[in-house]
């Protein structure tokens, strides 16, 4: 499927991205190049493929959760920069 420069131009209009001549023209042949693959790709039987998430078996190894005590608030303050009854001061940032 191709790609027109028109249609980049609507895409970054809708982005509000201000794009260059030349990068339109890079993104006109990458976009084309991109759904001509889909399009490939689509052509595939995928009927009895079962859908996933991820290409690999993947499983998450955790550790069990074992309640153990937590920092003091003391230690945890420890390195703070600035600190203030017992809290992290930091800059205001909202008016």
């Amino acid at each position: 499927m191709k790609i027109t420069k028109k249609e980049v131009e609507h895409v970054a209009k809708l982005a509000r991205l201000e794009l260059s001549d030349q990068a339109k023209d890079v993104f006109t042949d990458q976009l084309s190049n991109i759904l001509t693959y889909v399009e490939q790709l689509n052509e595939l039987d995928t009927k009895d493929v079962p859908p996933t998430s991820h290409v690999l078996d993947m499983s998450n190894v955790m550790r069990d959760d074992v309640p153990q005590e937590s920092l003091s608030q003391e230690r945890a303050l420890a390195n703070a920069p600035d600190k203030a009854a017992g809290h992290y001061r930091v800059p205001k940032i909202i008016e």
